[in-house]
């Protein structure tokens, strides 16, 4: 974080400044990181003692201070040898600060903020626009998937005076959060990917995620930019909704950053892009997955629209050859046998996404196994949504189906009922039970997928039939 006094980080956050004899007084500066996790606090660093949903942060503040905390902001006073303080709200408190310490970089004059939101792809997109943006100066994007009221600011306050670039991923699970993160970092350029059905039964239904999602783009100004995906008519429909310009990306030729020549392998996929200045040029993208494309055209055009140029942004892209660990994660090799643990996350789209993919890059005669768990948070649609994914298995001709979960065997039921198959389909109750099927089941020459919402821990599975056939 950038340096600060404690009565400046009070000031900041609403709270009472709590003191020790003889340790740091109200103009005392501290800049070391913010932490919520007190496993990673270091010396001088900052831990917010946040509650949650299972346990409190204050429980955890004595090791934070035996870690070497220089400042606690807390909710109540506790009885620790280090300087506090106090707040009434941790969360809100740390976004508060958050937004000062964006406020002062953005007051220096360099620094550029991009916001990312979309049902699917966010942190794809994130960390594909990080690579980009590195190679121009000094940036600053969210680890993992840190996109809520707290992965958000605690990305946010990464920042220092040299930053050029903030990547700020932002997710919601109702309407109102994307709109308290955009306040937090008042992006220049909000990028909208998608919106589907991820989260969908948080969210209330189709329409309150629109709602959600166009809080992206309600509030940037004409300076600004939205960069809107072209192919989706539900994020077509926020161009009316922001006062900023529109740079649209997608697959067709009313996009100005699109993608053409698109050739889909277990390699990648090789396409030529096009940028809105009218440059092109073929980009080798490691990335499996055709749908990761869209990902890529976002981030070359937020690029793009910060003055990147076109020969850095294919070098960046060309460079990164996995979204994220669990998200098309190529493993295995052993035998010929390809293991895709793509089991961090899942919606309707995603589990689409990667079941294409799973058809696509299959040779003739090579045998394809998709290894699915539950789509969780979808609310009333789940039901009707499991079954569907389950019967387009069927129909993209995917060799075995292992359904893993009592949540998901709405999906195994599907793909039996279809008629087509005969013991083509299991279904298992747990990870365990799956894994001694396929370690049975998988053959030289198999290429497996292995695709849940996180909840289904089925991203540990694909850990062990990687390390399997490793």
């Amino acid at each position: 974080m950038i340096a600060m006094t404690l009565a400046e980080i009070a000031a900041a956050t609403n709270g009472s400044i709590h003191l020790v004899e003889g340790g740091l007084d109200a103009e005392s500066i501290v800049s070391g990181a913010v932490h919520t996790d007190s496993r990673d606090v270091g010396a001088g660093d900052i831990f917010v003692a946040k509650p949650g949903e299972f346990t409190d942060g204050h429980l955890f503040a004595p090791t934070a201070v035996e870690q070497g905390a220089a400042l606690l902001i807390v909710e109540r006073q506790l009885d620790l040898p280090v300087a506090q303080i106090i707040v009434n709200d941790a969360v809100v408190a740390l976004g508060d600060l958050a937004t000062e310490v964006v406020a002062r970089v953005r007051a220096l004059g360099r620094l550029k903020i991009v916001g990312v939101t979309g049902s699917n792809g966010k942190t794809t997109t994130k960390n594909l626009l990080r690579a980009v943006l590195e190679r121009v100066g000094p940036t600053v994007a969210s680890r993992a998937s840190f996109n809520n009221e707290v992965g958000a600011p605690l990305t946010m306050l990464e920042l220092t005076e040299d930053t050029q670039f903030l990547v700020a991923e932002m997710g919601a699970s109702g309407v109102g959060e994307i709109a308290r993160l955009v306040r937090m970092a008042r992006p220049d350029v909000g990028i909208v990917l998608k919106v589907g059905l991820a989260h969908a039964g948080e969210f209330g239904g189709i329409e309150a995620t629109v709602r959600a999602k166009t809080e992206m783009v309600t509030d940037l100004l004409p300076e600004d930019v939205a960069i809107l995906n072209a192919d989706d008519p539900r994020v077509a429909g926020m161009s009316s909704h922001t006062a900023a310009s529109i740079l649209w990306f997608g697959l067709g030729s009313n996009a100005a950053v699109r993608a053409s020549d698109i050739h889909v392998s277990s390699h990648g996929t090789t396409f030529t892009l096009h940028l809105a200045s009218g440059e092109s040029s073929p980009v080798t993208f490691r990335v499996l997955g055709e749908h990761h494309v869209m990902n890529a055209l976002a981030a070359a055009a937020a690029a793009e629209v910060l003055g990147v140029a076109l020969a850095d942004i294919v070098a960046a892209l060309e460079s990164v050859h996995m979204a994220e660990r669990w998200r098309m994660q190529v493993m295995g090799g052993r035998d010929g046998v390809t293991i895709i643990n793509d089991a961090y996350n899942a919606s309707p789209d995603s589990m689409t996404a990667a079941l294409k993919t799973l058809a696509q890059i299959s040779e003739p005669g090579q045998r394809t196994i998709a290894v699915l768990g539950e789509m969780s948070e979808l609310g009333e649609l789940s039901g009707e949504e499991h079954d569907r994914i389950g019967l387009l298995a069927v129909r993209l001709n995917i060799s075995q189906i292992v359904v893993v979960g009592k949540a998901a065997r709405r999906m195994h039921i599907s793909t039996i009922n279809e008629g087509s198959w005969d013991g083509e389909s299991a279904w298992v109750e747990t990870p365990d039970e799956a894994f001694e099927l396929l370690e049975k089941t998988i053959e030289p020459g198999d290429i497996v997928l292995v695709k849940s919402s996180n909840s289904a821990a089925l991203r540990f599975l694909g850990d062990r039939l990687g390390e399997l056939f490793s």
